[in-house]
């Protein structure tokens, strides 16, 4: 069917695929027509051009289990991998991309963000051009069709910019394809020459502040909506200000500042951190477990909700113990970012990735913090227990052979002889399982939010960008505080007196906004953005042994490795054969 394939199935035309949106997005997709679609049965009728304008959504990523069958964030500093033939731990972590590990990262999201960009260039076009108002449905009022269909256009150039975003992240600044192409026209005239960080980025954010007029006001439903727009708005500025992009951008920390104000004012009525009765633990999973149009959860600005999921959906992260295969195992480094329970440090000293800097293995401790390595779970940021499965932490369900209590005692339960998936690092992860489904013999059912865009990331992207034009003021601090005091932590940062300059606290934030978003997929991208990632990505993976008495003994569950031209993907080859070793990105020629 197709000529050339330039820029994978982007341009692929004559039957359009739909994929399954049953119960994905609040319930605004309720119905699908049939998966074969003829491109003139999708621009020739309104409604099911609607349906092809939202099946778009599905092309919005799920992280967890993302990397087969392991997540991106078991490529940084924060996890490590148990399935050891496949995920991120043969590939990523030891430098080698072009296996077939990683394809779902290198190759597949380069084909799959072009496919779902022609899918909004089709609904773009198509809208635009039907001036005359042809495709309005007969029982469909002017006034009502007409504000649909600049809602159905606003929200695919939303959309398009984001999966273009998500490009840039991955390859750097890619071609920009405006218009849908015909496989049997010119594909590549205006399209070999790649257009320059700015002018790729100024264009996402024109069309991101563009679009957010015409679309709905907070919906909830995980619909693109305005708060959604500006918190893209706002991330991207963050980017353009960070030091890996602010030469060629131009952005300024004073800029993000006032965009984060902007959000605030406009939108900081609807939002807010999601806490509950019980506090602690509970409060803080259930601001990644439940939904704004079911559980009232006002801390999601936009996601992308599985539909119901059982034991099958989660038992690859799940510990061996429980019939798991520990898809993503905390590592020791990100253990030790958790401050005390009191907000003190419980080290002396934090590097440019927010991590404790380590002499032999192991960071010098604050003693003033009460924190001792034989006991280092205690008293800790309660969000360490809401993030982390340790050794002696309840999970699951007890029956007749075995206690709903985590062991990685060396040939105990979650940590058996011979097998694969026994975690590397003595730990499994907590956050996105959802506790319910471990219910009844793994007989329960639970929904599992994938947060795109929270208020907790928004107050520290403020947080971040006010000190870098402020310094530690008291408003940073307080901004900090909601977060902290929400995960159950009691001190003030402002009572911190080791966090009194500009550096400290950058490195502070970035050590706070890890911990608030471990597993979300942040931390792969912000320490490039921060132009450390050289540190955090070609670290040790840290661990621990626990011995039958109870010592904990660190150890090294991995030795990463790192190359400078990790900080962008190789193009996928095929694309680079069609256009030149020129189109190919530095270090991978």
């Amino acid at each position: 069917m197709k000529k050339f394939n330039i820029y994978a199935l982007a341009i692929a035309l004559g039957t359009m695929t739909l994929t399954s949106c049953e119960d994905m997005f609040g319930g605004f997709l309720d119905k699908q027509p049939s998966n074969d679609l003829t491109k003139e049965e999708v621009l020739s009728d309104y409604e099911t051009l609607v349906y092809n304008h939202n099946d778009t959504y599905n092309f919005l990523l799920h992280g967890a289990q993302r990397i087969n069958a392991s997540w991106l964030d078991a490529a940084t500093d924060l996890a490590e991998c148990a399935i050891g033939t496949s995920g991120t731990r043969t590939t990523f972590n030891v430098g080698k991309y072009y296996v077939s590990g990683p394809s779902a990262e290198l190759v597949d999201i380069w084909e799959s963000r072009y496919r779902a960009i022609r899918k909004c260039n089709t609904t773009i076009e198509t809208l635009e051009a039907d001036t005359d108002n042809k495709l309005r449905p007969a029982e469909t009022a002017l006034d009502v069709y007409l504000a649909d269909k600049e809602k159905n256009i606003a929200e695919a150039r939303f959309l398009r910019a984001y999966f273009y975003w998500e490009m840039f992240l991955r390859y750097g600044p890619v071609p920009l394809v405006k218009q849908t192409l015909d496989p049997n026209g010119d594909l590549f005239t205006g399209y070999t020459d790649r257009p320059t960080i700015k002018e790729f980025l100024d264009y996402l954010v024109s069309e991101v502040k563009g679009c957010e007029a015409k679309l709905l006001d907070y919906q909830g439903t995980g619909e693109v909506d305005k708060p959604t727009a500006r918190a893209l708005y706002v991330r991207m500025l963050l980017y353009m200000a960070s030091p890996r992009y602010a030469s060629a951008t131009g952005v300024t920390w004073q800029q993000v500042v006032d965009a984060a104000e902007g959000f605030i004012a406009d939108f900081g009525d609807t939002f807010s951190l999601y806490t509950d009765a019980t506090g602690g633990v509970s409060a803080y999973n259930n601001a990644w477990l439940m939904t704004p149009y079911q559980d009232n959860n006002k801390e999601v600005i936009f996601f992308r909700n599985d539909a119901a999921i059982g034991w099958s959906g989660i038992y690859l992260d799940q510990p061996v113990g429980e019939g798991g295969q520990g898809g993503l195992c905390p590592s020791q480094n990100l253990i030790d970012m958790y401050d005390m329970a009191d907000g003190s440090a419980p080290f002396t000293s934090y590097d440019e990735t927010g991590a404790p800097v380590y002499t032999n293995g192991k960071p010098t401790v604050n003693a003033a913090s009460g924190y001792n390595d034989t006991k280092m779970w205690e008293n800790r940021d309660p969000r360490l227990a809401s993030t982390v499965l340790y050794h002696g932490c309840q999970w699951g369900y007890t029956t007749t052979t075995k206690t709903n209590v985590i062991d990685v005692i060396y040939g105990h339960r979650d940590n058996p002889i011979g097998n694969q998936y026994s975690t590397p690092t003595g730990y499994y992860v907590r956050k996105y399982q959802p506790e319910t489904i471990l219910s009844s013999n793994h007989g329960g059912t639970a929904r599992r939010l994938w947060k795109l865009f929270t208020y907790s990331e928004l107050l520290l992207s403020y947080a971040e960008a006010l000190n870098e034009v402020e310094g530690p003021t008291d408003k940073v601090c307080e901004l900090l505080d909601q977060v902290r005091h929400r995960g159950g932590i009691t001190g003030n940062v402002a009572d911190r007196m080791d966090l009194t300059t500009k550096d400290a606290m950058r490195n502070f934030i970035r050590k706070e906004r890890t911990i608030e978003l471990a597993f979300e997929e942040h931390r792969w991208w912000d320490v490039r953005r921060w132009n450390v990632a050289d540190k955090a990505l070609g670290r040790d993976i840290y661990g621990v042994d626990v011995a039958s008495d109870g010592t904990i003994t660190r150890k090294v569950a991995q030795s990463r490795v790192w190359q400078d031209k990790f900080y962008l993907y190789p193009i996928p080859e095929e694309e680079v054969w069609k256009i030149g070793q020129d189109f190919q990105n530095d270090g991978w020629k």
